[in-house]
């Protein structure tokens, strides 16, 4: 972020009385002295969320769609096209990037801002997944014709979520330019602009929690006036507590703590919304395309639910229902939801097993 959009960004989250911690080695609002009044406001009306933290990659040159084809997984976004006079919309794109052998570097989004040869794509990272992204496509994308930029520094991403995010929005990021309903019709991944895509504040609907809610990403100072008229309007600031919450309900894992290298996307459930099997060839594709017609993974991601018990740690075992003290499944998320009124935790659990043993508790591992 620049030193003018990170200094009014942070200061708006300091006013808004931030408690800090670290993620992944950022520091982002863990929350703002009252997650139980966020998670209220994120539910029934209105709350909003720094998600500054992700990396954001712009990749430009004489053909980055071809060069990014052959390594992202999922089908490729298409240019943008105006929807209204001066306001345009288009489609992000969920993506895995693999090794050879069919296990994730990362996840990511990617959005088409213009013309490839002029708008370039935009890479939406998770910070723990850009490290070893960035060292991947050093060696797999040629600079002359797919160049890397961090953009992190000159962009920033909001994410509003509630009831009235939808016309929050409309009003304070796109003019009124579009219509609440019409936002809220939008699939996921799909945004809208006032303006330019390249330069103007983008709103996308996002599934990554169960409300309804719009990431806005953007020129930094942009995004932080943003958050500061979304506050002063009523919004609540919301921190990362809660949105681990949310996620979790709504069934959505994330790249470094419910995948991570050793993942193959198949494992984590994700391939319906990160694998394109009509397009050509991208790495790893031969071993997601085994696994689909001739064989089967090993362990599976499930959302257990496991009452009213203290919440467990990351990397707590499953035992075998039998009592044989086997090892069946591990969690990797565990959060208190209120919407479930108990623990609800990430676990890969071993395939074939319907019933676990957590803190000598049976817990029904779904289907």
């Amino acid at each position: 972020m620049s030193d003018e959009g990170r200094r009014a960004l942070r200061a708006a989250l300091e006013r808004a009385g931030a408690v800090l911690a670290d993620y992944h080695g950022v520091p982002l609002a863990r929350h703002f002295g009252d997650p139980a009044a966020e998670y209220d406001a994120a539910t029934k009306r209105l709350a909003v969320f720094d998600r500054s933290h992700r990396t954001r990659l712009s990749v430009t040159g004489k053909a980055p769609g071809k060069m990014l084809s052959g390594v992202l997984s999922g089908r490729m976004p298409s240019p943008p096209k105006a929807v209204a006079a001066g306001v345009y919309g288009g489609t992000s794109t969920y993506h895995a990037v693999l090794t050879p052998k069919g296990k994730m570097i990362s996840d990511l989004w990617a959005t088409l801002l213009g013309p490839e040869d002029a708008g370039g794509y935009l890479l939406d990272v998770p910070v723990a997944g850009a490290p070893p992204l960035r060292a991947s496509f050093a060696k797999l994308l040629p600079p002359r014709f797919a160049a890397v930029a961090d953009v992190s520094g000159d962009t920033a991403t909001i994410t509003v979520v509630g009831p009235e995010a939808a016309a929050a929005v409309t009003r304070l990021a796109l003019g009124l330019r579009v219509e609440a309903a019409e936002l809220s019709a939008l699939a996921e991944g799909d945004w809208r602009t006032n303006g330019a895509p390249a330069v103007s504040l983008r709103v996308e609907r996002t599934a990554e929690v169960w409300p309804e809610a719009y990431s806005v990403t953007g020129p930094a100072g942009a995004v932080a006036a943003l958050w500061a008229a979304l506050v002063d309007g009523g919004a609540r600031p919301a921190g990362l507590a809660v949105w681990s919450t949310l996620r979790v309900e709504a069934g959505r894992p994330v790249f470094g703590t419910d995948m991570d290298e050793d993942t193959i996307p198949i494992e984590a459930g994700i391939e319906n919304r990160a694998i394109d099997h009509a397009k050509g060839c991208y790495t790893g594709q031969e071993v997601i395309v085994r696994i689909r017609d001739r064989g089967h993974v090993n362990r599976h991601l499930h959302l257990l639910e496991l009452g009213e018990v203290p919440t467990p740690a990351s990397g707590t075992e499953l035992l075998a229902a039998d009592g044989s003290g086997k090892v069946v499944g591990r969690i990797t998320s565990a959060v208190v939801s209120p919407r479930r009124g108990g623990v609800l935790a990430f676990a890969y659990v071993a395939r074939g097993v319907d019933r676990a043993l957590f803190d000598g508790r049976e817990v029904r591992v779904p289907g």
